[in-house]
């Protein structure tokens, strides 16, 4: 049995509104909901836990009536950190579970199928993937001095969601405390000691933090 947690905390602080970035409307239907139509239209069996601050989940339900909107999803309480609510989406998932569990960005509503896809079956062999794209700038490193050096893009990639791993593993991995080095949730598998395998990530799948990219989501649409 397969999971998806859809990590949802935005507060809207970049984007210029009252409202949390991941309830905006586009294209008429709000973020968060075309993220979880993404998933279910993958897998219409695939069960999807939301995790959402507990002080937005009246809103989110008022929502749901409102756009008659009725996957089945479960809710739990959203944490201080992204360690914290990815923490709690996994313990909404029964310890003796068997199977693999996706990590994703509320506010990444235009993953591809065919991305979800590759993820899930690539963890099912090899117990943890992540989707990534190659790097088209230029980067440079920046020291503690304010002096930098350019490096070498191909070296680097860029990390999106989903991010599946097998669930008894991330569940051994979440059981750790928390590090500072936990940039995302593949970095806590990894600091077991354990390899993460990378497939080819789609551009299109950005992450909706400004009010730039709602002008990037609408013409996508």
């Amino acid at each position: 049995m397969d999971y998806i947690i859809i990590v949802a905390g935005g507060k809207g602080m970049r984007m210029g509104t009252d409202i949390p970035k991941q309830f905006i409307p586009v294209g008429g239907i709000p973020v968060l909901m075309r993220t979880i139509e993404r998933f279910h239209e993958y897998d219409t069996a695939l069960n999807i836990i939301l995790v959402l601050p507990k002080h937005q989940q009246d809103y989110w339900k008022a929502l749901c009536k409102e756009y008659n909107f009725n996957i089945p999803h479960a809710i739990v309480n959203g944490g201080k950190t992204r360690f914290d609510s990815s923490k709690n989406g996994l313990a909404a998932i029964p310890d003796d579970a068997e199977g693999v569990v996706g990590i994703h960005d509320g506010v990444r509503p235009f993953v591809s199928l065919s991305v979800i896809k590759e993820c899930f079956e690539t963890a099912r062999e090899e117990y943890a993937a992540i989707p990534v794209l190659p790097v088209t700038d230029t980067i440079r490193y920046i020291d503690a001095h304010g002096g930098g050096r350019n490096v070498q893009r191909s070296d680097y990639r860029i990390v999106q969601t989903p991010q599946v791993f097998d669930i008894s593993l991330l569940k051994r991995a979440f059981n750790q405390p928390y590090q500072d080095g936990f940039t995302d949730d593949a970095s806590v598998v990894e600091s077991l000691g354990c390899q993460v395998s990378m497939v080819e990530g789609n551009r299109e799948n950005i992450k909706l933090t400004t009010p730039f990219d709602l002008k990037i989501a609408e013409t996508l649409l």
